[in-house]
Order: C-alpha cells, then sequence, then structure tokens
C-alpha cells in the first residue's frame, strides 16, 4: 500500500472519528440525569457568604440548601455565653483532605438553653439574616421551632486551640470546640486571686484573652497554675479588628494540669550530633540554667539515646533511658555551679567547636565532660554493663536519637526527664501493650504526659501526641560528608518569670567550620531567656 492510499485512509478516519463527537455531543436535555442539590449546607460554606454585609439565606444563595446540620458547642448552665446563641459546629472535607471544623451561632432566643453539647441538632435558617453582631457571626431572626434534635451524647468534635492561631484566624476558631492547652497566666495571678473578667492567658504560643462574666457560676473560682482550658472562642470588634477571645462554658472546662509551678533547673539549647571528622570525644549538649545550681549540692542527669541500627540491645528499649549497652549513655552532672541564665556544656572530652582541629571552647562552662571512647561507668554511679564506650554519643542519620535531663542521679525505667530532646523517629522506640514501654518524657514545650483531649496518660515518646522531634540536617549522613558539622540551634523563648516556655523550640541548623568561634553557638538563633 502507498502512501498516498495511506493518507486517503487516515484522512477518512479522522473525519469519521469528528462526526461521531459532534453527534454524540449533540444529546438532548432529557439524556441527563437530573439531580437534587441537598438541603444541608456546612458552615464552612455558610460563612463564605459573609463578606462584611447582612446576608438573607435564601435557596438561591445558598444553592438549594435550608438547614445547617451539626454538633451543639454551647452551655448555657454556666452563664458565661451571650444569651440566646446557639453555637453549633460541623465540618466538611475540601480538597486534600484539609480539616474543616467551622462554627456558627444562631440566636433563637430562650430556647438555646434547652441543648447542650454532645446533641446533633438540625437548624432551617433559610429566611434567617447572616450578619455580626457585637463581633459575632450570628444567624438572626430564627427561634426554637426552627432547632430539630436527632440525636444526644454524641461525641464531641474538639481541636487543639493554639493561642497564635487564634490570635492570628479568630474566624477558623469561632463557635468552635476547642482546647487551649498548658495555660497559664501572664501575669502570674496572685494566689487568691478569682478568673472572673478578662485574664491574659498563655498557651506556649501567644498571650490570648480568657473571658468570664461577672455572672458566670464559676466566677469565683481560683484557678489553678497550669490547666487545660476548654470551651469556644467568640469574637469581638476592637478597633475595627476582629479579636478572638476564649470562653468557658462551665468550671468542667478547666482540667487542672499543676497546681503548683514545675520549672525544670536548667533546659537543653544545643547541640552538635556529627562534627567535622572524627565523632569519637566530639559531641556535645549545650543547656542553660534557669536558676543558680551547684551540682555537688544537687545533682542532676544527662542520659543519651543512639538508636543507629547496629545499637545493642535491639528492640523496644524495655528499660527506656536506663537500657544502657549502645543504646543508651549516663553523664552525671555532681560538680561545678551555674548562675541563672548562664550556658554551660555536657559531654565531649576535646571541648572542642566542631571536631579534630578546630576551635577550643574550653574556655565555656563544662560541667560534665568525659572521653566516652574508653570503658566507663557512663550509665550508672557503680561499674556495670549498661552505657558502653561508643564513638558516637548521638546517631548521625536516619533512626531517631535523642537526650534528656533528670534531676538526681538514679535513673531507672520509670525516671520521668525533667527536659527531652528527639531528632527523627526512626527504629523500634515505643511499644504501646501492657502499659507501654520505651522511653518516658515529661511536660516540656513539644511533650506531655497526658493526652489533652482524653486526659489518659501518654508517657512515652511516639505515645499519644508525642510525636514532635527535630529534623536531620537534609545532608545527615552523607557519604562525602556535606552534613557534618552543623550545630542544632534550638531557639525558642523561656520565660523565668511564668517558669514555662512561651515559644516552642524549633531547630536551625548552623553550619560551623574549623574556625567558628563559641558566639556562633551562644547567639544565632539561641534560645531566649525572658525575666533575667
Amino acid at each position: 500500500m502507498n502512501s498516498i492510499v495511506m493518507e486517503k485512509i487516515f484522512k477518512k478516519s479522522f473525519i469519521l472519528a469528528a462526526l461521531f463527537s459532534v453527534f454524540m455531543g449533540c444529546k438532548r436535555d432529557s439524556d441527563y440525569i437530573a439531580g437534587t442539590p441537598s438541603q444541608f449546607i456546612s458552615n464552612f460554606d455558610l460563612r463564605k457568604l459573609y463578606r462584611g454585609e447582612d446576608v438573607t439565606l435564601n435557596a438561591e444563595n445558598m444553592r438549594g440548601a435550608s438547614v445547617v446540620a451539626g454538633q451543639v458547642v454551647s452551655d448555657h448552665s454556666g452563664n458565661n455565653l451571650p444569651e440566646g446563641l446557639l453555637l453549633l459546629q460541623n465540618k466538611r472535607i475540601v480538597g486534600n483532605a484539609i480539616d474543616s471544623i467551622r462554627g456558627i451561632a444562631i440566636d433563637i432566643g430562650a430556647a438555646a438553653r434547652n441543648y447542650v453539647p454532645g446533641d446533633s441538632v438540625h437548624v432551617k435558617i433559610d429566611g434567617g439574616v447572616l450578619k455580626r453582631v457585637n463581633g459575632i457571626l450570628e444567624i438572626v431572626g430564627k427561634s426554637g421551632t426552627d432547632v430539630t434534635k436527632v440525636a444526644s451524647n454524641r461525641p464531641m468534635m474538639i481541636r487543639r486551640g493554639f493561642a497564635n492561631l487564634i490570635l492570628s484566624q479568630p474566624e477558623l476558631y469561632e463557635s468552635t470546640f476547642v482546647n487551649v492547652w498548658k495555660g497559664t497566666y501572664n501575669p502570674s495571678l496572685v494566689p487568691t486571686e478569682k478568673i472572673a473578667g478578662d485574664k491574659v492567658l498563655n498557651d506556649g504560643t501567644a498571650d490570648i484573652i480568657l473571658h468570664t462574666e461577672a455572672n458566670a457560676t464559676f466566677a469565683n473560682l481560683v484557678p489553678p497554675y497550669m490547666a487545660n482550658y476548654r470551651g469556644t472562642v467568640l469574637t469581638a470588634l476592637e478597633n475595627g479588628k476582629l479579636v478572638g477571645k476564649h470562653r468557658l462554658r462551665t468550671a468542667a472546662d478547666i482540667y487542672t494540669l499543676s497546681a503548683t509551678p514545675d520549672v525544670p533547673e536548667f533546659i537543653i539549647t544545643g547541640f552538635i550530633n556529627d562534627p567535622e571528622g572524627s565523632d569519637t570525644n566530639a559531641e556535645y549538649i549545650q543547656c542553660r540554667a534557669t536558676t543558680n545550681i551547684n551540682f555537688a549540692t544537687t545533682k542532676f542527669t544527662i542520659v543519651t539515646t543512639n538508636n543507629a541500627g547496629a545499637s545493642v540491645p535491639i528492640g523496644v528499649p524495655v528499660e527506656g533511658w536506663a537500657t544502657g549497652q549502645v543504646r543508651t549513655y549516663k553523664l552525671e552532672l555532681t560538680s561545678g555551679t551555674v548562675s541563672r541564665g548562664e550556658i554551660f556544656y555536657v559531654g565531649a572530652s576535646n571541648k572542642l567547636i566542631n571536631g579534630p582541629s578546630s576551635t577550643s571552647i574550653a574556655s565555656a562552662k563544662w560541667i560534665r565532660s568525659a572521653a566516652y571512647n574508653v570503658a566507663s561507668p557512663f550509665f550508672n554511679s557503680t561499674n556495670t554493663t549498661r552505657g558502653n564506650s561508643t564513638t558516637n554519643l548521638l546517631a548521625n542519620s536516619g533512626n531517631a536519637y535523642g537526650m534528656a535531663a533528670f534531676r538526681g542521679i538514679s535513673i531507672d525505667k520509670n525516671s520521668v526527664p525533667m527536659d527531652v530532646v528527639f531528632v527523627h523517629n526512626g527504629g523500634t522506640l515505643y511499644d504501646a501493650a501492657n502499659g507501654g514501654t520505651g522511653y518516658r518524657i515529661g511536660n516540656t514545650d513539644v511533650y506531655d504526659v497526658i493526652d489533652h483531649n482524653s486526659n489518659r496518660p501518654t508517657p512515652f515518646y511516639l505515645s499519644g501526641s508525642n510525636t514532635s522531634r527535630f529534623a536531620y540536617q537534609p545532608n545527615a549522613g552523607a557519604p562525602d560528608g556535606s552534613g557534618q558539622g552543623y550545630f542544632y540551634a534550638l531557639g525558642g523563648t523561656f520565660n523565668l518569670t511564668l517558669g514555662k516556655w512561651t515559644k516552642a523550640r524549633s531547630n536551625v541548623h548552623i553550619k560551623l567550620t574549623k574556625t567558628s568561634l563559641i558566639e556562633e553557638i551562644q547567639t544565632t538563633n539561641a534560645t531566649e531567656m525572658v525575666g533575667l
């Protein structure tokens, strides 16, 4: 078959395909399957209808919907919410499965007291008006007859209310059920001060207002030092700007975490895990004191864990930080002194900033240095097999490694650290069976010994919400050594007056050279202490 014939066949085929396409495109209206719009609209879509002016809700602007369904958030028995408002939350999945929990306030008058958290309701909202009333986005013009309760005692959707996000995006949290974790007051309240009024609550990310009405049933309550504060966010207009304020519903929204402050005597502020060249006696940990310490009279311990693939014993560390061998190493702090706010170091015997032939930092404050490559009883004060000699206190890549600070020098699997830092989560670290085994954590800027939503214990790294960790430098473990020589500066802000982190740590990798000076690891992205 010659090329001319083939070309003719191709052209005929193309024309036939085009005609078929046109024919198929000329379908009758009756060929389409008719659809019925949903009667329900999500708060996510409902809130988008408001653009600064009142909106009368109807089938047209709600695309055929007439009802909003959701969970009741409000509880008026505590007298701390605006009268008549039914607070309702729901969610829908939007692009990329983004969480879309949103709330709305519906003014139904006295009937709002008939509904409590856990109720599931349908509310007819067509004909109502969407508007802001005293800063709160509400649907007005509805009544109790528009509400149908379809269920009771349903599990509540609850999310963590980060103060910094509530401040920056109050509309995302307005009229939803949130839990502000680890709240303390800034400034601290006097011992007899009551909760009524506007109090400044700090959760470690920012300060927000906790508002309590003077006639609230719990207005005379003296709040604990640290607690979780459940409730809802309501907005107010101040100087033309929406401001989110947190409100408890009843006294039961407070879950006490600590009646008195428990301030760590020192915190971990940085470290180097893989200096240039050999790691032997070259890794160190930087700390900073929150109070004056005489280590001869008040002893402490730092334990490191190296979970590299060859580290033994393998598997879950049943003895936790006391596992020893090639998994954990103990450095006892039993001599020397530091002052409040002073930086000090623990670790490498060579006291060099970045491995062999680098700048000496021996003039810095060293509380404990050790030649950890020789046989020494690093784990216990008596000679045991725990804490074998090693060339690496901390792993270089792949699996998790960490460090923990303890009060005292007697450490076992039940010891709870006062500060903990982990990098990565690789390896076998935690087993939830039989009450759990692994590396214990304490209450820090990122870890918590209870799950704040369920109030169940979560005492180990990787248990519950304790999954936060710092990241390896992107080139860590690279064969060309490009990942070596990075100091992990942990940053964050520790408030000495409040005795807590007011900005959580977030590590920055500082590339060091052989001639780097100590100022590079004590000033750049260093942990800030407020109240010195």
